[in-house]
């Protein structure tokens, strides 16, 4: 395929081409149990064809309703169980929360120190999240959400397999992403009530001016209407999907020839940094395990650093207690997203010269 090939195209056929390599890609992808792989799938698409010509144009509004769907996500899997868990195992968990943040960014900070990756994208790119909030939040805080990006999906990556490989050694077999099908039954007053937490909390986001406000207002509307019982979040299959391949968009169209040289330059180091997270959290785990008699898998996947999708995903094959892992993840989640840009910012400030 030559560079320009696709620079004549309409915009219709730009996006035709988008829309059916992202498919094959994703289809790949979540062949070979890839959890991330639906967003992974259309990244590497964009990517690939914005390398050749074949940028698109994503509105705005788009990518405003793909961060609230992200927001009312985490907001749903906000409930009375993983409030009861971390009623029971409060200690516990933030202990376990401030460890592992402790580690990304003391690992982020020594990434900016050497100079592999700048500040606040180092520390942005090793923070251990769900890697489309990271993201957004990164973009939202100045950080090049790119690296941001390679470095978020890397990980998950690594620590996908890794779980993959250590929750067979427990139980047999696995889980499907969407077990229920891509066209499942909805319940209309549900799918009302969401876009209704999605549309007022995405507003009041925007108006609150916040980092990644249109994913913040939603998840915090939304997680204390459903965990009071006041609503049921509904996000049916094919409109998570969309949104995850409007993310994965919005992030591969922008990886220029600059910044996969970078990031093909941090490779090493970014790999190796990321083991140690993993070593790190495998020994949160092994301390749960011996201190408090937690069952192995149930720790190791509560302390994983891949995000709360390939948590959960393998949660749900396993038999674990999902209430505590989902607690672990979720909470870390909140944390990041509540103290993530004074983190960033805090970094920064510390590899400033001082005059």
């Amino acid at each position: 395929m030559k560079g320009r090939s696709l620079r004549h195209l309409p915009p219709a056929g730009r996006w035709t081409v988008l829309v059916v390599a992202s498919v094959l890609a994703a289809a790949a992808l979540q062949g070979i149990g890839l959890p991330a792989g639906l967003m992974l799938g259309p990244l590497a698409a964009a990517a690939l064809l914005q390398s050749h010509g074949g940028a698109v144009k994503i509105p705005g509004g788009l990518m405003t309703a793909a961060h609230a769907v992200i927001g009312c996500l985490v907001a749903r899997s906000i409930t009375p169980a993983i409030l009861s868990g971390f009623v029971h195992h409060w200690p516990i968990l933030l202990g376990v929360v401030a460890l592992s943040i402790m580690a990304s960014a003391s690992l982020g900070w020594l990434m900016a120190r050497l100079r592999i990756v700048s500040g606040t994208t180092a520390v942005w790119g090793m923070m251990p999240g769900a890697a489309p909030m990271m993201i957004v939040m990164a973009e939202a805080c100045g950080a090049d959400f790119r690296l941001v990006a390679f470095m978020q999906y890397l990980r998950v990556v690594m620590v996908a397999s890794c779980a993959s490989v250590v929750a067979l050694l427990f139980v047999h077999g696995s889980g499907s992403r969407f077990a229920s099908g891509y066209f499942p039954p909805v319940m209309l007053l549900h799918v009302i009530e969401t876009v209704a937490v999605a549309g007022v909390g995405a507003a009041l986001g925007r108006v609150s001016r916040m980092p990644a406000g249109t994913l913040l207002g939603p998840m915090a509307l939304g997680g204390v209407l459903n965990a009071l019982g006041v609503i049921s979040i509904d996000l049916p299959p094919v409109v998570l999907i969309a949104s995850y391949a409007l993310i994965g968009w919005n992030t591969g169209q922008r990886f220029t020839r600059e910044v996969l040289v970078a990031a093909t330059r941090a490779l090493p180091q970014t790999i190796g940094a990321t083991a140690v997270l993993m070593g790190c959290c495998g020994l949160l785990a092994w301390m749960l395990v011996a201190l408090f008699h937690i069952d192995p898998l149930t720790a190791y996947l509560a302390t994983s650093p891949g995000g709360v999708d390939a948590a959960a995903i393998i949660a749900a094959s396993s038999h674990v207690d999902t209430s505590f892992v989902m607690a672990v993840q979720i909470l870390r989640v909140i944390v990041l997203l509540g103290i993530g840009p004074q983190v960033a910012r805090w970094v920064a400030g510390t590899l400033r010269p001082r005059a």
